[in-house]
């Protein structure tokens, strides 16, 4: 588990944990808001999958107070050492209570205290103007490059604060 003690607004621990053979299920049922449809795939299925199939991605799911409310995944591109989060899918009913900010903010200071660490990138879709004002919130700026058409953006990894506890049987790639 990753943990940076964060709480949603109902005061729910968020954390960080590896997709195993308990939870797979639940996550890969995660389903967005249908007016999200645009920016997200239907259900976290596509990232588990994409994760599995390929090596590049490593899911974690986003449990709040140890039931699995969400996905989120990170990299790190090889080319230049930049380390990325994707595939953030909140449930649609869990979506405004800052589960998606504090797993956010929690896998940020998770990958920032990496050693090999030293920037953190993501990409969203121009129209998802609710992850453009998180990401923005949480000192993410935009960048020159894209990644098909959608915005990338950085924060140097020195610029994140928080202080994150790794328990045993954590996905730490």
């Amino acid at each position: 588990m990753i943990s940076a003690g964060l709480l949603d607004r109902a005061g729910r621990h968020i954390a960080l944990c590896e997709v195993d053979d308990e939870n797979w299920r639940a996550v890969a049922d995660v389903a967005p808001l249908d007016e999200q449809r645009a920016f997200a795939p239907a259900l976290a299925a596509r990232y588990l999958l994409l994760s599995s199939r390929e090596d590049v991605w490593h899911s974690l799911a986003v449990t709040a107070d140890g039931t699995v409310v969400g996905h989120v995944m990170w990299a790190r591109d090889e080319d230049d050492g930049s380390h990325w989060i994707g595939g953030m899918l909140i449930d649609g009913p869990e979506q405004g209570t800052g589960v998606g900010r504090a797993a956010v903010r929690t896998l940020m200071a998770w990958l920032a205290g990496r050693e090999d660490c030293h920037v953190l990138r993501l990409s969203y879709e121009p129209g998802n103007t609710a992850a453009g004002k998180l990401y923005t919130s949480l000192g993410f700026r935009p960048t020159a490059a894209s990644e098909g058409d959608e915005v990338v953006v950085e924060l140097p990894a020195g610029a994140v604060t928080g202080v994150v506890t790794t328990v045993a049987g954590s996905s730490t790639g």
